[in-house]
């Protein structure tokens, strides 16, 4: 995570499997959907961006999946959860349209702090400590 720009890269590497692992366990359950379908999707959306540099498609290495991964987790974030989840069995109390829509309004927000973040952490990498100029490759 750190050599891609994820600072600190532990707390990074973290919150990522929990955007991974954790938002799509919960999609599959139904449960929570707006906070897991917005987790889901900022994550993806990140990871689109760091795949951006090699193009659209995924055969060459390109943002093509996780950006479909990405569209997808924003569709169960506008669409909820079906009748066969977790938020239909608990009277939805995790799932109402007010979080639909706070959650997806985050989405790009959440993408672009992290890009942003990265971005500045790489422009960082590539300047000398104490010489203001870019580091020499050698």
């Amino acid at each position: 995570m750190h050599a891609m720009g994820f600072r600190p890269a532990k707390p990074s590497a973290i919150l990522a499997g929990v955007g991974e692992a954790g938002a799509g366990v919960a999609l599959a359950l139904g449960l929570a959907t707006p906070a897991a379908g917005a987790a889901a999707a900022t994550t993806m959306g990140v990871a689109a961006s760091v795949h951006a540099p090699n193009g659209f498609f995924a055969t060459e290495g390109g943002l093509e999946y996780p950006a479909v991964l990405g569209l997808a987790a924003a569709s169960f974030t506008i669409g909820g959860p079906g009748p066969f989840s977790l938020d239909s069995l608990t009277g939805h109390i995790l799932d109402r349209p007010w979080m639909r829509a706070a959650a997806l309004a985050v989405i790009p927000a959440a993408i672009g702090i992290q890009v942003y973040r990265r971005r500045k952490a790489l422009a960082n990498d590539t300047v000398a400590p104490g010489s203001g100029t870019p580091a020499q490759e050698g």
